[in-house]
């Protein structure tokens, strides 16, 4: 929960009190006034630039955090004020004496004083020490104090050391040093020199971590701060050294991060508190009450995922490919057991939250410990919302907390006998395979945004108490990954993370957050051998990798044979050798991986492994929406856009991904003008997202339309439509003549495959019966009279019954017109107007088979092979249900009529 109740104990037996810069958060003041109270921090240091903004005076923020049972422990910054001529000193000094005033009637007992950037300034210790000595005095009359920082970045004065010796050469009682673990560590310095440093003349204390990078030290610092934990600096040790000096005051965040800067300031005020509490008590002498110890970790017990009635056979065939069995079904839940070794995988089918239909996603984590009731306290007192449990009164009931992004994490015992969890689920009589294809869960690998990396990652550390490894990136084809490990000390429970922190937009591999389980084995080359006789789908692998494979290791040629065959990557280091393999994707998001580590390997794969992986499962995807399915027509579905014209055209992609297109028609210019217009020619924004969707999804343009070529059209004006089709990668445009004059409309037909032919695009002419071109024999002899190489004719279900064109002319027409088809169906009757056909063509068509056209004998007179494109308007069902609801059922019954597969029950 966000803790109010939460009371941080502190003084001689508690550690130090905890305190948090308001500049760590994002939001007005008042919000992040309200953060820091509800994480249960004691004190807070106001940013200047957060009071300035603020509506409340200071005596008002003075007492909205004593309301808030905040201390304020610290004003800053005061920058550029010592080492300076005259003019410029009492110039500082005025401007000091405002800041007094306002330190006063905040409450606030220290201003931070950082060393000057300023060109102004001098370097003389002397002249900085007695400036700063008269600083100090006006302080101390006041009973303030100051506190004087080295900037890393400082002109003269950039390290602990030298201001410690201007403070001590002012020798005045109010001043004294403010002490900053990123401007220390930042620069290489030995912090153990601070050892020698009163603990009195130490005033304050502001901690923060980070990564290292070779980089501008000020960008460094004013961007790539992290909680204490996330980075890279050994703040442990640091803190040691500043408290060995005797120093009591607080331990105070100050982190200037992008990120955390743009979230909910409470999440981010209850990763630092928990970050702190992490810190102090891997820093202090005694642990601070309330604050159980991490309870010893055993391993992996399950991992959960939630699925539907679509994901759920698919994840359980696989599971049974890769040698699971179903040893249990829940008592009084839809919850299966699956088991093979030690290794356990939950299949809920009704779980706590939801999850995008047709996916699999892990959804919560059981951990072996030695203490559930202490893992659970500590999480508790960690911030972590603990999570209410439906039971029955005879099933276990198991302690679990709510991560970050929602997975829950199991506390269980060490065992799965029958006083446990296991004792919920009732045997099937199925026993696991004795053989142990796989023996136990090796670990855990998720994807969070880039605005729950870190907070995720410190839940793991902070809560279960595992070691954090380094941050690696690493090019992948959909831009840079960057990945950490969590483990504990016997590396028996390990999860990964993994984020991309510079997405900007939607492209990506279609695959929103991927998640794997991967499961351990004594001989991976065994089990891949006899997963693939199982029927597994073990991911296929590019023979270039293990070509360079070759190239960089150079294992034994038996070994790299094998691994070729069975599609095996592999990794060796001082301490051993990794040999891993991955299925395909399990819907949309989540796949397995076997692995096998030989003798003290610990890491996940070489560098390489992730964009293999990456570029493999979307080449497989991209297959899969290629491949005939087995057994049936070999026809593929495009939908058309007038099916789903209130959808833009990445709308529409999204909507064909969704419901099992492999293409879409676009429609780039407007017929009437009631419909919406999508302006993809000269919309570059328009354009970007719609291929960003088109090569996410994998989903490709069939045809783009309309080109509605009349008496008053000229063909050129077309040339930025047909060059948007060609950038949309279409192959096909949809033409109409609406023209009386054959001779003019021939030769503008003509001119437009001229001009469409170097952009590798057919013009397939489309004949509407109350247009002037208006059925198969007119088009048929606009067709020969231009006698263009990339000309065609559109054959729509609905035109051609209409127009009483011949299904036995069309028999005798050239295979080569034909490109795709438009598929609907409507009544057999024929309306007597053009008004009543037109409506019916744009509002009132029908799925395959709920009409009367002659479905069967129009399509067999066509080519075998064609795409159908389903152009089937329906207004009324469409504004009840929605057009991607619409979109679904309309191929569901195409398929149903035209390849005979049954409706889903």
């Amino acid at each position: 929960m966000l803790i109010a109740d939460h009371t941080v104990v502190s003084g001689p037996d508690g550690g130090a009190r905890l305190s948090i810069a308001t500049a760590c958060l994002s939001g007005t003041l008042e919000d992040k006034l309200a953060a820091a109270a509800a994480a249960g921090f004691d004190g807070i240091e106001i940013f200047e630039s957060d009071l300035i903004a603020s509506p409340w005076s200071p005596s008002r923020v003075r007492q909205e955090c004593a309301r808030r049972g905040l201390t304020i422990d610290l004003y800053q910054p005061f920058r550029d004020f010592e080492a300076v001529a005259p003019d410029t000193f009492r110039a500082n000094l005025r401007r000091a004496e405002r800041k007094l005033d306002l330190l006063e009637q905040l409450g606030a007992a220290t201003m931070l004083v950082c060393s000057s950037e300023s060109a102004a300034s001098v370097d003389d210790d002397e002249l900085a020490a007695e400036q700063l000595r008269e600083l100090a005095e006006r302080a101390g009359r006041r009973g303030l104090r100051i506190a004087y920082e080295a900037l890393a970045w400082g002109r003269h004065v950039n390290t602990y050391a030298h201001a410690w010796r201007i403070v001590r050469r002012a020798g005045h009682p109010a001043l004294g040093l403010c002490l900053d673990s990123f401007h220390v560590l930042s620069r290489g310095e030995d912090p153990a020199g601070i050892r020698v440093v009163p603990g009195d003349k130490v005033f304050h204390l502001q901690l923060a971590d980070a990564p290292r990078l070779k980089m501008d030290v000020v960008q460094w610092s004013r961007h790539h701060r992290l909680f204490p934990g996330l980075g890279a600096f050994d703040l442990t040790a640091f803190v040691g050294h500043v408290l060995a000096t005797g120093y009591g005051g607080p331990l105070s965040l100050e982190v200037f991060n992008d990120i955390y800067r743009q979230a909910d300031p409470r999440h981010a005020a209850i990763d630092g508190m928990r970050s702190l509490l992490a810190l102090r008590e891997s820093a202090a002498v005694r642990r601070p009450p309330g604050l159980p110890p991490a309870p010893r970790l055993g391993g992996h017990v399950f991992t959960e995922l939630a699925v539907d009635e679509v994901s759920g056979p698919v994840v359980a065939s696989t599971l049974t490919a890769v040698g699971f069995a179903r040893t249990g079904q829940h008592r009084s839940k839809p919850v299966q057991l699956w088991q093979q070794g030690d290794a356990r995988i939950l299949l809920n089918f009704a779980p706590q939250r939801t999850i995008v239909p047709g996916t699999a996603v892990i959804c919560a984590l059981g951990v072996e410990s030695e203490d559930p009731a202490g893992s659970a306290q500590r999480a508790d007192r960690l911030l972590a919302p603990v999570l209410p449990r439906v039971r029955q009164p005879e099933e276990a009931d198991l302690s679990s907390v709510a991560a970050p992004d929602g997975t829950a994490v199991f506390f269980c015992r060490g065992g799965a006998d029958g006083s446990g969890w296991a004792a919920d689920f009732a045997p099937t009589g199925h026993r696991a395979r004795a053989d142990g294809l796989v023996t136990r869960t090796d670990h855990i690998a998720l994807t969070e945004s880039v605005d729950d990396f870190d907070q995720v990652a410190l839940f793991y550390t902070s809560v279960l108490g595992l070691r954090s490894g380094p941050t690696t990136e690493l090019a992948a084809p959909f831009g840079l990954l960057r990945s950490r490990s969590a483990t504990n000390a016997t590396r028996t429970v390990r999860i990964t993370l993994n984020t991309a922190p510079l997405r900007r937009g939607s492209w990506s591999p279609g695959i929103p957050s991927p998640q794997h389980v991967a499961f351990a084995s004594d001989d991976v080359i065994a089990s891949a051998r006899a997963m693939r006789e199982l029927g597994a789908p073990v991911l296929s692998i590019p023979d270039n990798y293990y070509d360079d494979l070759d190239a960089r290791l150079a294992p034994p040629p038996e070994l790299l044979a094998a691994l070729r065959e069975h599609s095996i990557l592999y990794d060796s280091d001082e301490d051993g050798e990794y040999l891993h393999f991955y299925t395909e994707m399990l819907g949309s998001r989540l796949f397995f991986e076997v692995v096998q580590r030989v003798a003290g390997y610990g890491g996940y794969g070489a560098a390489t492994s992730a964009p293999v992986r990456m570029a493999a499962h979307r080449h497989r995807r991209l297959q899969g929406l290629r491949d005939t399915r087995p057994g049936g027509p070999a026809h593929d579905y495009s939908l058309a856009h007038l099916t789903a014209l209130s959808l833009s055209p990445p709308e529409l992609v999204d909507a064909a991904a969704d419901a099992g297109y492999r293409y879409v028609g676009v429609r780039l210019t407007r017929v009437t003008p009631q419909e919406p217009h999508y302006p993809l020619a000269t919309d570059p924004a328009l354009m970007r997202t719609t291929k960003v969707r088109l090569a996410a999804t994998g989903v490709e343009v069939l045809d783009i339309e309309l080109a509605r070529i009349g008496p008053h059209e000229d063909p050129r004006d077309f040339q930025r439509f047909l060059e948007a089709g060609a950038e949309l990668g279409a192959r096909h445009v949809i033409t109409q003549l609406p023209d009386p004059d054959r001779t003019r409309k021939v030769d503008r037909f003509a001119q437009l495959c001229e001009m469409a032919r170097p952009l590798g695009l057919t013009v397939d002419l489309e004949f509407p019966s109350w247009t002037e071109t208006p059925d198969l024999g007119e088009a048929a002899r606009v067709l020969r009279a231009a006698d263009q190489p990339n000309a065609g004719m559109l054959i729509d279900l609905l035109h051609f019954a209409r127009s009483g064109s011949s299904v036995a002319d069309l028999r005798e027409l050239p295979a080569d017109w034909f490109h795709f088809a438009h598929v609907c169906d409507a009544p057999a009757g024929v309306p007597p107007t053009n008004e009543e056909l037109i409506h019916t063509a744009r509002f009132e068509r029908l799925y395959p088979g709920d009409g009367g056209i002659d479905l069967d004998g129009i399509l067999a007179a066509l080519p075998p092979g064609l795409p159908y494109a389903l152009e089937i308007p329906r207004a009324q069902l469409v504004a009840q249900i929605g057009a991607k609801e619409h979109a679904r059922m309309a191929i569901a019954a195409a398929r149903r009529r035209l390849e005979g597969v049954p409706a889903p029950a």
